[in-house]
């Protein structure tokens, strides 16, 4: 796990060696064991190490191939390096070091482009071809690693961190459309382009050439969602089982490590069912007690210590607790917005900074984490829209009527009023764009429907579609980007068992009617689970997202929020103030919060509006 960059150009190997060097000057947090550059002609490559696999010098980038003719900055892990290795010495080649790094320059070099299609894993890196005069760069299937770019002045750049990339910009100016986006629908990081104008994301699961005296770029899709034809006749139980063992050895192959693992623990499902496999697997290797950290809320109405608690008396976890005070969240504030460069849409945010400071200072480097549970495995209620549907499909309307009375009894947030909200705008986008509207008349916003709102809601009643669409664009992607900032700004390590591509593709595969049982969602995981989990866990019904105590926090906060709000010249340029004044004390604390994220932004990193 480290930091990269790469620039090409004409301005000569010495000049793009300079600007390399500062590329990677910025991000110390993202490498603190190490750093290099390499440069030759049109090309330069930076790299920051964080040792996680091959603690030796041998692991140091920019890494040469035997033969001198690639050249490597990663950033990253491939979990299945060493069965990919095995299968390359059997084709005859040599290794020097126990890296995954080297893995990859040997796989690009025996398999070509189409060798990212074996790694199983998150990346992003960049690789010199010299013979063939190009970078060949990729990014992970699900975008769990960053990689953004940026063009100026004749002259490609590749990096980690925008704000790697803002001092070659002549000025630094907002994506305005996409701020709106934000403040309007809360929506963020939906396409390529990043709040930054000039700067963009290279999408997920796609790699690109660059040609390096044409300087053409080309990106090219390598990955989509696989399906598995094979689990469509399998009972619940058995595609309950199948799910099992796959989850277990993504969690397995997440464990491989040469520092110190553990794991984050909410007392929600998805982080006590990887706590419960990553503790038995830790076990195997080490008498040691597997770590957790758990943020703890001031908030009773959305404290889970008691479950996380369970969690460690259940599997005899070494605990770390971490509650942070309003005082704490005022005072790290500026850090956070700092290290998550765009803005953000809940202080929850702020509660997983505090999560990763705690792994730091316990001399943890590799955390597991839940994310990507409940995209996969149907965790949302919006998803109930898709299994009415189902159901009502296939046995009839009784059996829907049925299923609203099970989703009630078996979820918390699904009585019978709140089902019809979570189907009537999940299924309309111009209801829900109506909400948004009226909820925001302060906005200068003369636009229609968002697309992004168009597409939920064509796919509502298609549950695979919409889990596609969550994963690849509406979703998923925000929760990488938070993790990912705020984890590295600490130098840690963040590993997703649930997004294991194989994980992936065999919870999208299961039907909706085996995902969503009785009105319970993620059913296949509870049951898959039951054995290892509390049972107060494995069928919770108050699920709870990760939340910081906003109620307390933020009416503490209100006054320097508004302050900082109406001080705010980008905010001024996309609201009409005297509408904002009028209804400030009205606002909900999430929109008040997105105007103030917005403004905190623009304030950091010096923006034009």
């Amino acid at each position: 796990m480290c930091g990269v960059a790469c620039v090409v150009g004409p301005q000569g190997a010495e000049s793009l060696r300079r600007v390399a060097q500062r590329l990677i000057d910025c991000i110390p947090h993202r490498g603190p064991d190490g750093e290099g550059v390499y440069a030759v002609d049109s090309v330069a490559l930076g790299h920051r190490r964080l040792a996680i696999i091959d603690l030796s010098s041998d692991g140091a980038q920019p890494m040469y191939s035997g033969d001198g003719k690639l050249v490597l900055s990663f950033n990253g892990e491939i979990y299945n390096y060493i069965e990919l290795r095995a299968e390359l010495r059997s084709l005859g080649v040599k290794f020097r070091t126990q890296t995954d790094s080297e893995v990859i320059l040997a796989s690009y070099a025996t398999w070509g482009p189409s060798c990212v299609t074996r790694f199983n894993g998150m990346w992003a890196f960049m690789i010199h071809d010299k013979e063939r005069g190009v970078v060949f760069g990729s990014r992970d299937r699900f975008g769990v690693k960053p990689l953004y770019y940026t063009e100026i002045g004749g002259m490609m750049a590749f990096a980690s961190e925008i704000r790697q990339l803002l001092p070659l910009l002549p000025s630094i100016c907002a994506n305005a459309a996409l701020v709106t986006d934000f403040l309007l629908t809360s929506f963020s990081d939906h396409q390529d382009e990043t709040y930054f104008d000039a700067v963009r994301r290279v999408p997920a699961g796609h790699s690109f050439e660059l040609n390096t005296a044409t300087m053409q770029l080309r990106f090219s899709r390598y990955y989509s969602i696989g399906v598995r034809e094979d689990l469509r006749t399998l009972s619940p139980n058995e595609a309950a089982m199948e799910y099992r063992r796959v989850f277990e050895d993504s969690v397995r192959l997440r464990m491989r490590s040469d520092v110190r693992v553990g794991t984050c623990l909410s007392g929600g499902l998805d982080s006590s069912s990887v706590a419960a496999i990553a503790a038995r697997v830790y076990g195997e290797s080490t008498s040691e007690q597997f770590c957790a950290i758990t943020a703890v809320s001031e908030q009773a109405s959305n404290d889970e210590s008691v479950y996380a608690k369970q969690m460690v008396d259940r599997c005899g976890l070494h605990w770390h607790r971490v509650q942070p005070s309003y005082e704490e969240f005022a005072a790290t504030l500026p850090a956070v917005v700092r290290a998550q460069e765009e803005p953000y849409a809940s202080p929850s945010i702020n509660m997983q900074w505090f999560v990763m400071r705690t792994a730091r200072e316990n001399g943890v480097t590799v955390l597991l984490d839940g994310q990507g549970g409940d995209e996969t495995l149907l965790g949302y209620e919006k998803y109930f829209a898709s299994y009415f549907y189902a159901l009502v499909r296939k046995n009839g309307c009784l059996a829907g009527i049925r299923g609203l009375y099970e989703a009630s009894r078996n979820n918390s947030k699904m009585s019978f009023g709140n089902t019809l909200k979570f189907i009537a705008g999940g299924m309309s986008a111009r209801a829900r764009f109506f909400v948004h509207r009226s909820r925001n008349r302060y906005l200068r916003y003369s636009g229609g429907v968002p697309w992004f709102l168009s597409a939920l809601a064509s796919e509502a009643a298609n549950d695979r579609g919409l889990q596609k669409l969550e994963i690849e664009r509406t979703n998923l992607p925000i929760l990488l980007r938070y993790e990912d900032k705020n984890s590295m700004a600490h130098s840690i390590e963040t590993r997703l068992p649930f997004l294991d591509y194989r994980a992936v593709e065999t919870a999208l595969s299961i039907p909706i009617l085996h995902k969503i049982q009785s009105g319970w969602t993620k059913w296949i995981l509870r049951t898959a689970m039951q054995d290892v989990l509390p049972g107060p866990i494995a069928w919770r019904r108050n699920k709870m997202g990760f939340e910081a105590p906003e109620s307390l926090w933020l009416p503490r906060h209100d006054e320097v929020m508004r302050q900082t709000v109406f001080g705010s010249a980008l905010v001024g340029a996309l609201t009409r103030l005297d509408r904002l004044g009028a209804a400030w004390s009205a606002l909900g604390a999430r929109a008040k919060w997105r105007l103030y994220s917005v403004a905190l932004w623009e304030a950091e990193f010096g923006l034009r509006a």
